[in-house]
Formats: structure tokens, C-alpha cells, sequence
């Protein structure tokens, strides 16, 4: 990767100076709107930790179960938007856009919402369509869950797995047993 960055630096120098400028200007422009995510996300997440706040002091006088739903469900959600600013630093020191990072995030976001259905539909057992419904959209919450799993699973395999065609050498021939 090292002789490839130098191989791009140079590239650079060679290019005529509107490409040279234009290209670190988009540099510059995509570190702003980078930048801004980041400073909404943070300013997300600590609203709603003041949210979350305001609804733990509630749990005091309240003493049924939406105020502690509403908890978990606040925090889930910054916990999925701290993910996101993870997601966008790693996404700005790497200069390539990682896919696991979201898919930690979607998992994380459909858990948040089988938890809140799961506690929901207890209130819907023996209303029919309506029980049957969320059931139907916890079941197909679980699918996704073990999809992106799934998927999260594969990519770190391929990661590990050494780079096809970097080698110098051919690969070693398989021998019948």
C-alpha cells in the first residue's frame, strides 16, 4: 500500500495545476462536510443523553414500564449514533468508505426495534391482527439481524483472507490423495 500512495503522489505532481488544486479542493470540501456530520452526530448524541436523562429522573415517579422502555430506546439510539460518528471517523482516517461499521449499526437499529416490539406486542396478546403483525415484524426484524450478521461475518473473513493476485509467487498445486 506504501508503493501505491507514493505512486499516487507522484501521479499528482504530474497532473497539470487545475488538477492538482481541483483535487485538493475536493479534499478540503469532503473534510468539511465530513467535519459537519461528525459535529450533528455529537450534538445528536448529547441531546439525547439529555433526553435519556430527563426520562431516568422521570423513573422516579413513575413506576410502570414505558418510562423504562422509553430509556432503553433512547439509549439504543445513541448508542447506534456514536456508532455513526465511528463509522465517519473511520471513513475520513482511512479515506475509504468501510461497510462493517453500517452494518453494525443496522444490526444494532433492529434490535432496538425487536426490543420495543417485543415489550409492545405483550400489550396486543389476544388482539389478533395487531399481535399477529408485530409478531410478524419481530420475525422479520430477526432475519435481517442474522442477514447482517451474516454479512458482517463474511467480510472479516475476507479481510483476513490474503489478497488474490498480490503475490509474485503461483499458487502451490494440490496433489491428489
Amino acid at each position: 500500500m506504501t508503493q501505491r500512495r507514493k505512486g499516487e503522489d507522484r501521479e499528482q505532481e504530474e497532473r497539470p495545476g487545475i488538477g492538482r488544486f481541483g483535487t485538493r479542493l475536493l479534499e478540503l470540501s469532503e473534510n468539511v462536510v465530513y467535519a459537519g456530520i461528525a459535529a450533528f452526530l455529537v450534538g445528536t448524541a448529547l441531546v439525547c443523553l439529555a433526553l435519556a436523562g430527563k426520562t431516568a429522573w422521570g423513573l422516579t415517579s413513575d413506576f410502570t414500564e414505558q418510562p423504562v422502555l422509553d430509556l432503553l430506546d433512547i439509549l439504543l439510539l445513541v448508542f447506534i449514533v456514536v456508532e455513526l460518528l465511528f463509522a465517519v471517523r473511520t471513513t475520513v482516517e482511512k479515506r475509504e468508505l468501510l461497510a462493517e461499521p453500517f452494518l453494525l449499526v443496522g444490526i444494532i437499529a433492529s434490535i432496538k426495534e425487536i426490543v420495543v416490539l417485543s415489550v409492545e406486542s405483550a400489550k396486543e396478546v389476544g388482539n389478533g391482527a395487531e399481535f399477529t403483525d408485530r409478531i410478524v415484524e419481530i420475525a422479520v426484524l430477526g432475519v435481517l439481524v442474522l442477514l447482517l450478521g451474516g454479512t458482517s461475518f463474511l467480510l472479516r473473513r475476507k479481510e483476513r483472507e490474503p489478497d488474490e493476485g498480490d503475490s509474485d509467487q503461483p499458487p502451490p498445486e494440490r496433489r491428489p490423495r
